[in-house]
């Protein structure tokens, strides 16, 4: 018979322990039975005690951080009731496109925001669909805009539960292509999609979840977006570097939480940057004040207004025609009028021919280029010098008097000694296509490389380009404007924007997590911002409820499982108690039969 040795026990206590039946005297076994239903009690607390208050991560944080990563890359459990779904259509100039989102349901804990993932496949890709052209080509057949959208939603309904189709949210977001167009035909396009799209779609939509997102909402999107993604949102750790944020909250004391991120997005037409201002701003004159009004976005991210934990202040601007490729534009236009304005008092005729081409430092040494407009035509010669280069741009930053940034927009002040940024379209591919140096942005080693390519005759450049030896999605274009587009990265960043030149926490980056960070999943975060509260509010109302059913404790299994164990042993220890008493009564009835025998014996003759 298996048996085992209770070794720890005191000396007096010590015996053996059958798994059928308890070897020990009556009162070493009920002391036993006490001290296995105490152990077994604390040891159960113990564990249901950290179970209840230990720290609930959201996945993504700093301890499963890659692990998260790794499971957001498997299929979505569609046959998983829990989980709740979202789409947005983002329609965009050149066209629109459909995401899918899922989330578990929320933890309870009012500062956390929901685990938003975009929806995955079977195959385990992202599920996304793109149709063209933009959605304001139907600016003048708005009757049409339902049938255009029809295959993106029947997608998205596709991927998404049938059961799940009435409480899953539906927001169809219009951009740059939409924000062109007269107001009239804006409210004609967003009409018939309102109208038309719940007779086919049981979705979660109504008129508030169609709309023309302004260019600054986009880039809170895009900065929501970048944010949650790299975990900014969470609670910071101890290794973690923080801000003090101070609200507009009047009496709200300054909260301690983890730094954000800035953006930086050159596009070909447009500029953009997002940070956040976590310190209240001072303004120099009413003027100012409008200015800064107009660039600046305060929202709370949390699920409720009374709590500032997720309040955030962000400053956001785009800047049109501050793009690489209408800035070259602008460039060239520049070249043409300076070129025929000066020809008209020279007899040099510079330019005008390919025997005196005119000598422009931006371009590659050695490259022969030309620019029409109308009927002129302006020959260029390469010249290759980087430092020349950046004075002919900076005057089309149209910076005034080093108090404005690019264009004399209001900018937010940015504290340099605690703030990072991420830059991305235009500024990793300056850095990363013909440079390959992409990634930790370092002024001094960007400018020498970006001096020596420059210098590089056309020749030896295309010979680098024919051997491979720059990134794959490099080309002939690429190398004809990398000079000029790396002198306007340079002077944006720093005569524009006024980082210092030994700024040390810029990454240039084309994926987060090796992963597109759409600004739709910034859209959807703030959208669905509040379901958090409506389910705690339900779980308030339930737990309320005054039958006793809804105890958390008859919920709670295992301490269901600990009251029967109680009763049972309860039970063991009074049957056994009363055997003891049983057996006491026998000995004593045997004693005393004894005793009457012996008696009994004496008494006869």
């Amino acid at each position: 018979m298996a048996r085992i040795s209770l070794s720890c026990l005191p000396a007096s206590w010590y015996c053996s322990v059958s798994l059928l039946s308890l070897g020990c005297a009556p009162r070493q076994r009920l002391l036993l039975l006490l001290l296995l239903l105490i152990t077994s009690t604390l040891l159960f607390l113990g564990t249901y005690h950290r179970q209840l208050w230990a720290p609930h991560r959201r996945p993504g944080s700093r301890v499963n951080k890659y692990l998260s990563i790794a499971e957001s890359m498997e299929a979505t459990d569609v046959l998983n009731p829990a989980l709740n779904y979202g789409i947005v259509v983002d329609c965009g100039s050149s066209g629109s496109r459909v995401f899918v989102y899922y989330w578990p349901p929320h933890n309870g804990n009012p500062h956390t925001l929901l685990d938003i993932r975009q929806m995955r496949d079977h195959d385990h890709k992202p599920v996304v669909k793109k149709i063209k052209p933009g959605i304001s080509t139907l600016a003048k057949t708005p009757m049409r805009v339902s049938d255009y959208l029809h295959p993106l939603l029947s997608f998205a309904a596709a991927h998404v539960p049938k059961n799940k189709h009435k409480e899953t949210p539906l927001y169809i977001l219009c951009t740059a292509g939409m924000r062109l167009l007269p107001e009239s035909q804006q409210a004609a396009i967003l009409d018939d999609l309102v109208t038309d799209v719940p007779l086919e779609f049981d979705f979660l939509f109504s008129s508030s979840h169609a709309e023309v997102i302004s260019g600054k909402q986009e880039g809170v999107y895009a900065w929501i977006g970048i944010n949650f993604v790299l975990g900014r949102f969470d609670h910071a750790d101890e290794e973690d570097a923080t801000v003090e944020v101070t609200t507009g909250s009047q009496n709200q004391q300054p909260i301690s939480r983890r730094r954000t991120v800035g953006i930086m997005d050159m596009g070909g037409a447009s500029l953009q940057i997002a940070y956040e201002v976590p310190s209240a701003i001072t303004f120099n004159s009413p003027e100012e004040e409008e200015a800064g009004k107009s660039v600046l976005a305060e929202f709370n991210l949390g699920c409720d207004v009374e709590h500032t934990q997720h309040v955030y202040r962000v400053y956001v601007t785009t800047f049109l025609g501050f793009g690489g490729n209408m800035a070259w534009q602008r460039y060239e236009d520049q070249l043409v009028n300076k070129t025929l304005t000066k020809n008209r008092f020279l007899t040099t005729q510079t330019g005008l021919s390919e025997n005196k081409p005119y000598l422009d430092p931006c371009l590659p040494l050695g490259l022969s280029d030309t620019v029409v407009r109308g009927n002129h035509t302006l020959y260029l010669r390469g010249q290759g010098d980087w430092t020349r280069c950046q004075e002919a741009v900076q005057p089309f930053l149209g910076l005034h008097n080093g108090t404005m940034s690019p264009g004399g927009v209001y900018q937010a002040p940015i504290n340099f000694s605690n703030s990072e940024f991420y830059g991305f379209s235009e500024f990793y591919y300056c850095m990363e296509d013909v440079l390959r140096i992409g990634g930790q942005y370092d002024s001094e080693k960007y400018s020498r490389a970006a001096k020596d390519y420059c210098a590089t005759k056309w020749s030896t450049l295309k010979q680098r380009l024919d051997n491979q030896l720059f990134a794959q999605q490099a080309d002939v274009n690429r190398l004809k404007y990398q000079c000029f587009k790396s002198a306007w990265m340079y002077e944006v960043l720093h005569s524009g924007f006024r980082f210092p030149t030994n700024y040390p926490s810029l990454k240039t980056a084309q994926l987060v997590y090796d992963k597109e960070v759409q600004w739709t999943l910034g859209a959807i975060l703030f959208k669905t911002r509040f379901l958090p509260l409506r389910d705690l509010q339900q779980e308030t109302l339930r737990q309320s409820h005054p039958s006793w059913l809804r105890s958390s404790f008859v919920y709670n299994h295992h301490l269901f499982s600990l009251c029967i164990l109680v009763v049972v042993l309860a039970i063991l220890l009074y049957v056994l108690r009363l055997r003891r008493i049983h057996q006491r009564e026998q000995r004593q009835a045997e004693a005393l039969d004894l005793l009457w025998g012996e008696e009994g014996e004496a008494l006869l003759p």
